[in-house]
C-alpha cells in the first residue's frame, strides 16, 4: 500500500546538538498511529519537521510522493496536512460556530474580505456545524470558548483542523491538561473521525495510546528505536527500559 506521508533520513540539528537523526517513517492511508518516547525524544521537532514549522538539516519529506521537504506551511495545509498544538489556539471570547467558520473563511481566502462574521454566511456556518456535529459539540455552537470544559476546547481545536480538509492530521499531545475520564472520552471522538483521515498523535498517557493506537512509532534521542503493534510495543524489553521503566538493573 502506497504511503500517505513518508520521511527518508530526516534529520535536524543546532550546531553540535542533533534533535533528529535519521528518521524513516512511513505512514498508510486511515491509520490510527502513535508517536511516543521519554522527554526530549525530538517527537515535537518530528512534527514540527513534517509541517513545516522546521526546515530539517537534511533528508526528504514526501505526501502522497510528492516531496515537500521545502514546501510552505500554508502549502503543506492546502495539500492536506492538518495539525492541532499542546496548547490551544482559539479565540476564546468567541463561540465555538464562529471559531470554526473562521477557519473554513480562512481556508476559502475569503475572511479578510467579510463585514459580517463568518457564521452568517449559510454555506460556512453549514459547514462548519457539520464539524461540530462529527465531534459532538454541535449543542455548544453558540457557547463561548473560554466558557467550556477544557476537554470540550481541545474538541474545538480539532475542529478547526478538520476544517482545512486534511487527509492527514497530526494531534501534538491532544490530551494534554484534560482529566483522566475526560481524555478516554476525547480520544473515543478522535477514534470515530472517517478513515479517510489518517491520524498521528504525540501522547504521553500510556494507556490511551495502546487502546487506540494500532501502530506506534518509539523515539528516543532523535532516533527511531522500534515500531510495530501495541502488543509488540508492550512486550518489546527496549521500550520498557528507556520508555517505560520496568528495567531489571543489577
Amino acid at each position: 500500500m502506497a504511503a500517505v506521508l513518508e520521511t527518508r533520513s530526516l534529520c535536524k540539528s543546532f550546531g553540535a546538538l542533533t534533535v533528529a537523526d535519521k528518521i524513516n517513517f512511513r505512514l498508510e492511508p486511515g491509520a490510527r498511529h502513535a508517536l511516543i518516547g521519554p522527554n526530549g525524544a525530538g517527537k515535537t521537532t518530528f512534527v514540527n519537521m513534517l509541517t513545516g514549522a522546521l526546515a530539517p538539516t537534511s533528508g526528504k519529506i514526501f505526501l502522497n510522493d510528492q516531496e515537500i521537504t521545502r514546501t510552505s506551511q500554508s502549502a503543506r495545509v492546502r495539500a492536506g496536512l492538518g495539525r492541532t498544538f499542546q496548547v490551544t489556539t482559539l479565540f476564546r471570547n468567541l463561540p465555538l460556530l464562529d471559531n470554526v467558520a473562521l477557519g473554513i473563511a480562512e481556508r476559502e481566502g475569503v475572511a479578510v474580505h467579510m463585514w459580517k462574521p463568518a457564521s452568517r454566511h449559510q454555506e460556512i456556518k453549514d459547514e462548519a456545524m457539520t464539524y461540530l456535529s462529527a465531534l459532538g459539540i454541535a449543542d455548544d455552537a453558540a457557547t463561548r470558548v473560554a466558557d467550556l470544559a477544557y476537554g470540550k476546547q481541545r474538541l474545538v481545536e480539532i475542529a478547526l483542523a478538520l476544517a482545512t480538509k486534511p487527509s492527514i492530521l497530526l494531534l501534538d499531545e491532544p490530551a494534554a491538561g484534560i482529566p483522566a475520564g475526560e481524555s478516554t472520552d476525547l480520544f473515543e471522538v478522535i477514534a470515530a473521525l472517517p478513515r479517510d483521515v489518517t491520524i498521528v498523535f504525540i501522547e504521553h498517557d500510556m494507556e490511551l495510546v495502546f487502546r487506540f493506537a494500532e501502530r506506534i512509532t518509539v523515539l528516543v534521542g532523535g532516533k527511531v528505536l522500534t515500531e510495530g503493534t501495541p502488543q509488540e510495543i508492550a512486550t518489546d524489553p527496549r521500550v520498557r527500559e528507556v520508555y517505560l521503566g520496568e528495567a531489571q538493573h543489577a
